[in-house]
């Protein structure tokens, strides 16, 4: 899976990063509620009155997401003969 990172000044000028974001494919089935978690997310920064430099957006899903949909979206394959 690809990720990208986003990279923004906040309304005082303090430079955030949000990592870990998943590209997904456009006919898959999670795409628009990946879109809505992150608008959230993003909300969510702009509202805190500290905000941290670095977030990631992958670990924010574990926590808002139901697992069974988190392990589905970010299935990793196993590796044959320890590759």
């Amino acid at each position: 899976m690809l990720f990208k990172s986003l990279e923004f000044k906040n309304d005082v000028g303090q430079k955030v990063k949000v990592m870990d974001i998943p590209v997904l494919e456009e006919d898959s089935t999670y795409k628009f509620m990946i879109q809505v978690r992150l608008q959230t997310f993003l909300a969510s920064i702009d509202q805190e009155s500290k905000p941290k430099r670095c977030y990631s957006f992958k670990e924010y899903l574990k926590k808002v997401m139901k697992w069974p949909d988190y392990e589905q979206l970010f299935k990793v394959g196993e590796l044959k003969h320890n590759a």
